[in-house]
């Protein structure tokens, strides 16, 4: 019964913001398939007239993001270890961000969720995840 009601139709404003969700994360992976992956495990995103990280011109020391849009261009080539190498956690959101697009887009199209919401438990375990392996990856990059 909870997963009938799961998969009812969407509300006019949810399949607008499913649309659009969809939609940035999509417009994100082809731009990422478009880059070249820096071989310096990091500064992709200046491919794009972006400013280098503030972080490491000030101190020399990557942020927690450092190497995330490298590690997504990676990630659309194929390469998940040079994606895992430039930011274990780009790695980590660019593959939640593979599955998210496509069921965001066609949820909305359909007006109804192609597959299941996650639950409370499982949204919460990925954000705590996706925060600890950000932070975890910077911890050893800063100090290895």
């Amino acid at each position: 019964m909870a997963e009938a009601a799961s998969l009812s139709p969407l509300r006019w404003y949810q399949r607008i913001l499913m649309g659009i969700g969809g939609g940035i994360l999509a417009i994100l992976l082809v731009t990422a398939a478009w880059l070249t992956p820096s071989t310096k495990g990091l500064g992709t995103h200046q491919q794009l007239g972006l400013p280098p990280c503030t972080l490491v011109q000030l101190t020399g020391t990557r942020c927690p993001s450092c190497g995330m849009t490298t590690s997504w261009s990676h990630l659309m080539k194929g390469n998940v270890w040079g994606s895992l190498n430039a930011n274990t956690a780009g790695c980590l959101l660019g593959l939640i961000a593979l599955f998210l697009a496509p069921w965001m887009l066609s949820s909305a199209l359909l007006g109804r969720l192609t597959v299941a919401a996650p639950s409370d438990a499982v949204l919460i375990t990925i954000t705590v995840l996706v925060v600890a392996v950000t932070l975890g990856d910077w911890l050893v990059r800063i100090n290895f």
